[in-house]
C-alpha cells in the first residue's frame, strides 16, 4: 500500500479566489455571504455566497473561455493554480499514470437555463452547438485533462454534496494501490441561477433569512437552511515518495475514505445517522487509527434544521459519545455557504491547512446553542491546536455519505 500527500491546491471560493486569501478569511471568521447579485431572482432567497472578482481570462483563453460554463471556468482555473502550486507539471511521470478525476453536484445549469431560453424564445436552430459539452457534468475533469495532457483514470462523480469528497477518496484510493501516481482532484459548481434558487427553495432546503450575519449558522438553535454557495477547489494527490523524490512541500497525508449509503431518503439524512457514522469510521480505520485519534471534524453543517440533529448523532456513534464530546467540530459553510459539489474538496482542503498550520477554523454566527448539537463546534473564534488527525464529512441528496481522513505529514 503506497502513501498518499497532498502537493498542490488551487481555490476559487466566495471567500478568496486563492490559498492565501481563502486561508485567511476563515481563520479572521470572515464569511463571503451578501444579497444576491448579478441574476434575475424572484424567489424569497436575498443571499447567496457568490465568487467575487472572477476573470477567467486570467486563466483561460478567451474563445475557449466562451466555451465552457462557470463551473468549468471555476475548475479549470482551480487546477492551473494547484498545478502551479505544486511546483510540477507533472511531465515526468506518464501521462496514463497521472488521472484526472472532479465532482460536480449540478454541472452547467447556467448554460442549461440560457439554452432553454434561447430554444423558447428564438427555436431549436438558434441553441448553440456547444450546449451539451458546457452543460453535461464531466465536462470539468475533461477539460483539465485536455489542458494538462492528463490521460490516466478520468470520470466526474455526481453525487450532489457529496461529488467531490468521493473524487478525492476515489483518486486517494487509485494511487494508494498503484493505479495512478499522481491525480488532480476535487469538484466544482456555479448553481446560483434562477431555476436552481427557485427548485432548492421550494423544497425548503435554503434559508430565507435576509441578514448575512445570520444565514448561514451551522448548529445555531436558529438556522433555517443552507445558502448557495459556489466555486471550486482542486488538490494535487501524489504518491509520497515521488513527491519526496522531487522535495515537495506536502500539505497533509491522506489515509483513509469512507463511502457509504443510507438507503432511506431523497433529500433527508437518515435520522439514525448510521450509514454516515459508518462512512467516518471506515476513513479512520483505513489510515490505521481509532476514534480516540481523531481531533478534528470538518462538519457537513449545512445550517439545515435537520442535518446538525442527525449529523451529531452519526459522529456520536463513530466515535463514541465521550470522545465526540471532546473533538473539535467546526462547518466551514458559515463562511463559504454550501458549495454543492465543490464543497467536499474544499472542506478536504480546510483539514489540510488546519492540520499544517495548527489552527481550527471556526462555526461563525453562532449564538443560541442546540441542545440537540452539542459539540464543541469552535463558536465564532478560529482555535490555536496541534491537530494530528482530521475527517471531513459530506452527506449529499440521495443519501450519498463520504468521508475523507488526513493526517499531519511528519516524515
Amino acid at each position: 500500500m503506497r502513501r498518499v500527500v497532498i502537493t498542490g491546491a488551487g481555490v476559487i471560493s466566495p471567500v478568496g479566489n486563492d490559498i492565501e486569501s481563502f486561508w485567511d478569511s476563515l481563520v479572521s471568521g470572515r464569511h463571503g455571504i451578501g444579497p444576491i447579485t448579478g441574476i434575475e431572482n424572484q424567489t424569497p432567497v436575498k443571499v447567496a455566497a457568490q465568487v467575487k472578482d472572477f476573470d477567467p481570462t486570467r486563466w483561460i483563453d478567451k474563445k475557449e473561455a466562451k466555451r465552457m460554463d462557470r463551473f468549468c471556468q471555476f475548475a479549470v482555473a482551480a487546477a492551473v493554480d494547484a498545478l502551479k502550486d505544486c511546483g510540477s507539471d507533472l511531465k515526468d511521470l506518464d501521462p496514463y499514470r497521472v488521472g484526472v478525476i472532479v465532482g460536480s453536484g449540478i454541472g452547467g445549469m447556467e448554460s442549461f437555463e440560457n439554452s432553454c431560453r434561447t430554444y423558447d424564445q428564438k427555436g431549436a436552430k438558434r441553441v448553440s452547438v456547444f450546449f451539451i459539452p458546457m452543460m453535461i457534468s464531466n465536462m470539468a475533469a475533461g477539460n483539465i485533462s485536455i489542458r494538462t495532457g492528463f490521460k490516466g483514470v478520468n470520470f466526474s462523480p455526481v453525487t450532489a454534496c457529496a461529488s467531490s469528497s468521493h473524487a478525492v477518496g476515489e483518486a486517494f484510493r487509485n494511487i494508494k494501490y498503484g493505479v495512478l501516481d499522481a491525480c488532480i482532484t476535487g469538484g466544482a459548481e456555479a448553481a446560483i441561477t434562477p431555476l436552481a434558487l427557485a427548485g432548492f427553495n421550494n423544497m425548503g432546503a435554503l434559508t430565507n433569512e435576509e441578514n448575512p450575519d445570520r444565514a448561514s449558522i451551522p448548529f445555531d438553535k436558529d438556522r433555517s437552511g443552507f445558502v448557495m454557495g459556489e466555486g471550486s477547489t482542486i488538490l494535487v494527490l501524489e504518491e509520497l515518495e515521488h513527491a519526496k523524490a522531487r522535495g515537495a512541500h506536502i500539505y497533509a497525508e491522506v489515509v483513509g475514505y469512507g463511502a457509504t449509503g443510507d438507503g432511506y431518503h431523497i433529500t433527508s439524512p437518515a435520522p439514525d445517522g448510521e450509514a454516515a457514522a459508518k462512512a467516518i469510521q471506515l476513513a479512520f480505520e483505513e489510515g490505521g487509527l481509532t476514534a480516540a485519534d481523531v481531533d478534528y471534524v470538518n462538519a457537513h453543517g449545512t445550517s439545515t434544521p435537520i442535518n446538525e440533529r442527525y449529523e451529531t448523532i452519526a459522529i456520536k456513534k463513530a466515535l463514541g459519545e465521550e470522545q465526540a464530546k471532546k473533538v473539535a467540530v467546526s462547518s466551514t459553510k458559515s463562511m463559504t455557504g454550501h458549495m454543492l459539489g465543490a464543497a467536499g474538496a474544499t472542506e478536504a482542503l480546510v483539514c489540510a491547512l488546519a492540520l499544517e498550520k495548527g489552527i481550527i477554523p471556526p462555526t461563525v454566527g453562532y449564538q443560541n446553542p442546540d441542545p440537540e448539537c452539542d459539540l464543541d463546534c469552535v463558536p465564532n473564534t478560529a482555535r490555536k491546536a496541534d491537530i494530528r488527525v482530521a475527517v471531513s464529512n459530506s452527506l449529499g441528496f440521495g443519501g450519498h455519505n463520504a468521508t475523507v481522513c488526513l493526517k499531519k505529514y511528519e516524515g
